[in-house]
């Protein structure tokens, strides 16, 4: 009865077996609503607590399995389709140089350009033959990129969200290509088969711990084989927890624009955008210390 009556006093008192939480709580706890970034975790002991920990060992296998999961293009066209962009029989499907997930991982270089096969595919197709005039305002080329859940998420109702803004301006727009195993300079040499003035690539980027899901978009003004990432624009993170549709279509239309209009793409072309809404952010104070 005595050791139990200790046992009781010592559990209020703080030590091992106590009810109360463990968790040390950090001063920046506050801040964790502003970002998705790990922060303020706190700690047990000298160690993360337990959830915090189990939650990171779930978004490395979330980012590991987008790496590896395979892209459905049968669903993407599907989901093109069902957006009013094209029907599925429009859609272009090829393949970059690697043939495999492991050689695309291992072999950065065999993505950036297309097969063999599929290049003979392009230049057999009906519009090959005028390509060389470039007839094409824009082509859309979609690739899996380092994550195929981003596109399978996100490409098609981007797409729609561009093509809504686009449409009263009269675009010629290429038939979509799918690109399977793809990096983002295989684009070049898809707009230049298809005879684009612009060509504009939604991929899947590298998963973040956090970010899984997340399309990039490169755009390249006269796209030809060679090119470097000197010639393109990036918007990165689209996703409706990143970059929404919206603010994306908006910046992506103003340099689509602006490529046609100055005739250049790249490091001389900037996004002078601001939030399609007009708002701008008060930068003036220190969010650690407040405005005073």
């Amino acid at each position: 009865m005595d050791r139990i009556k200790k046992r009781e006093k010592g559990d209020k008192a703080g030590r091992p077996g106590q009810a109360a939480n463990p968790v040390t709580d950090n001063p920046w706890e506050a801040l964790r609503r502003f970002t998705a970034a790990r922060i303020a975790l706190g700690r047990a002991g000298v160690s993360l607590p337990t959830q915090p920990q189990l939650a990171f060992q779930l978004a490395h296998a979330q980012a590991r399995d987008a790496v590896h999961l395979a892209l459905d293009v049968e669903g993407l066209k599907l989901q093109l389709q069902e957006h009013g962009i094209c029907t599925a029989d429009a859609v272009m499907q090829v393949h970059s140089a690697a043939p495999d997930r492991l050689t695309y991982l291992q072999r950065p270089d065999l993505g950036r350009r297309l097969s063999d096969e599929s290049r003979a595919q392009m230049l057999a197709a009906p519009f090959a033959a005028a390509a060389q005039a470039r007839p094409y305002d824009v082509a859309f080329v979609i690739a899996d990129g380092l994550s195929s859940l981003a596109v399978g998420q996100n490409a098609a109702p981007f797409l729609a969200e561009v093509e809504r803004r686009i449409a009263p301006e009269g675009w010629k727009i290429a038939p979509p290509v799918i690109v399977r195993q793809g990096r983002v300079a295989v684009a070049d040499e898809v707009g230049e088969l298809l005879g684009a003035k612009l060509v504009v690539i939604l991929i899947g980027e590298r998963p973040g711990l956090s970010s899984p899901d997340s399309m990039g978009l490169y755009l390249t003004w006269m796209p030809a084989r060679g090119l470097t990432d000197a010639s393109r624009n990036c918007i990165s993170n689209v996703r409706p927890q990143g970059l929404r549709y919206e603010e994306a279509a908006y910046k992506l239309h103003y340099l689509m624009s602006e490529a046609h209009r100055r005739g250049l793409s790249g490091v001389a072309l900037k996004d002078e955008t601001q939030s399609e809404s007009g708002e701008q952010l008060d930068l003036r104070g220190n969010f650690l210390l407040g405005n005073d």
